[in-house]
């Protein structure tokens, strides 16, 4: 299985176990005389079934992670690289928001605001850093296609 299945699958299984704890909770509970719609000791049994499988994903996916790089950065380096550039591109676009906001005065006398920061700089530098997160991004998704999932 290559890495990016594995995390395909990982997304199924968490979206199924949040399925699962809902259907869970509708059926728990019933009208003393009433049957549920579903089986609750069958759903919480294939809940648990789904978590297992997720947690011996979760290691392989870490464990692969952790093991492959690619040039000097494992892949553990590069999703966390990734992770902080997203938020500093969120930092720099609100930076631009702000610093692009323009302030009006009626009257000569009222206090002036100016930005202390360019916007258009500002942009300029958001630009590079979703750059950078794109080819970062493609990198990854490159990596994770051609990447063996290191099963134990």
């Amino acid at each position: 299985m290559k890495l990016a299945e594995a995390l395909q699958e990982r997304a199924d299984l968490n979206r199924k176990i949040e399925e699962l704890r809902r259907r869970l909770g509708n059926v728990v509970l019933v009208q003393e005389g009433e049957e549920p719609a579903e089986d609750p000791a069958e759903l919480l049994e294939e809940l648990n079934a789904a978590l297992s499988r997720l947690e011996e994903l979760m290691a392989a996916i870490n464990l692969t992670n952790c093991r492959t790089k690619v040039g000097s950065m494992t892949l553990t380096a590069m999703i966390a690289r990734k992770d902080a550039l997203m938020i500093k591109l969120s930092a720099y676009r609100d930076l631009v928001y702000t610093a692009g906001q323009s302030t009006s005065r009626a009257r000569g006398t009222e206090i002036k605001v100016k930005a202390l920061l360019k916007a258009g700089d500002l942009q300029k530098t958001a630009d590079k850093i979703a750059k950078e997160v794109r080819e970062l991004d493609n990198l990854l998704q490159e990596t994770n296609w051609k990447t063996k999932l290191i099963e134990q």
